[in-house]
Parts: C-alpha cells; sequence; structure tokens
C-alpha cells in the first residue's frame, strides 16, 4: 500500500522531477482537466475533484511518513486538484488554462487566508487543503477574468 501511496502523491512519480516539481504537478492537473473536457463527461469534474481529493489526504498522509517532513517537495497531488479546481466548469481556451495556471502557481505560493492557516491541518488535510483553497480563490479570479478578458481570449 506504501507504492500504491507514493504513486497517488508523486503522481505517478512526476513530483520527483529535478527541478520544480510543483509547476509539474500543475501541468499535470492541466492535462488531465482536459482530458475531463475531451471526454465531455461534465458531471466527472466534481467526481474527480472530491476523488482525487480523498486519495491525496490519504496518500499525502503516507507519503509524508516514507519522505520525511511535513509537505515533502515530491508531493504534487494537492497541485493537480487544485489545477482541476481552478479552472472547473470554465471553458477556457489553451491561454485561459495558461491564465490558470500562472494564477494558481502564484496563490499556491503567496497562500491568501486561510490558505496558509491550513497547512497547520495534520498530515494529508493540511497539504491538501491548503492548496484547495487557494484553488477556490484561483477559480474565482477565473471566473472574474472571463468577465473582463476580450471575447475568445480565456473562454473557448
Amino acid at each position: 500500500m506504501r507504492r500504491l501511496a507514493l504513486l497517488v502523491a508523486t503522481c505517478g512519480y512526476l513530483g520527483f522531477a529535478p527541478v520544480a516539481p510543483g509547476p509539474v504537478g500543475s501541468a499535470a492537473g492541466v492535462a488531465l482537466f482536459y482530458l475531463v473536457r475531451w471526454a465531455d463527461a461534465a458531471w466527472a469534474e466534481p467526481a474527480l475533484i472530491v476523488a482525487l481529493f480523498a486519495a491525496g489526504v490519504w496518500s499525502a498522509s503516507i507519503a509524508e511518513q516514507e519522505l520525511g517532513g511535513t509537505d515533502p517537495g515530491p508531493v504534487v497531488v494537492d497541485e493537480v486538484v487544485g489545477m482541476l479546481i481552478t479552472l472547473a466548469w470554465i471553458p477556457v481556451t489553451p491561454l485561459g488554462a495558461l491564465a490558470g495556471f500562472l494564477i494558481f502557481r502564484v496563490l499556491d505560493v503567496v497562500k491568501p487566508w486561510p490558505s496558509r492557516q491550513f497547512e497547520s491541518l495534520h498530515g494529508g488535510l493540511g497539504i491538501m487543503a491548503d492548496d484547495a483553497m487557494a484553488a477556490v480563490y484561483g477559480h474565482l479570479l477565473m471566473r472574474g477574468l472571463v468577465f473582463v478578458a476580450p471575447a475568445g481570449w480565456v473562454v473557448a
């Protein structure tokens, strides 16, 4: 089970990328977002977010023990879920997805209130919750961007 947990927490071991594992995980989230959109299954977005969040809490808790430390760098399932939340239900163009990626990355680093406070939650819940909260802010900013961006720039 520990190997499965590491596989999930590191998103197929993408989290072990030698440079910038967080952005690599976020890019995997964008790819997964487009895979769900391509499947044209609107019901799958919230189901995937909830399922990956739950799997992330479980796997990140085990990965913390295996890798040592709090919120170890190779754990990137939180970034994947963060991107899915940021872009959820917004029919973005590739440029809009890039904007969402950049918005989420900045918010993940800055951790606006209460994101930073969620980091203090125990184990995998803290790992997942801080990024999920940052992603909620990212989603709201993307919704605002849809209203102010020129037609076709953000929304497909």
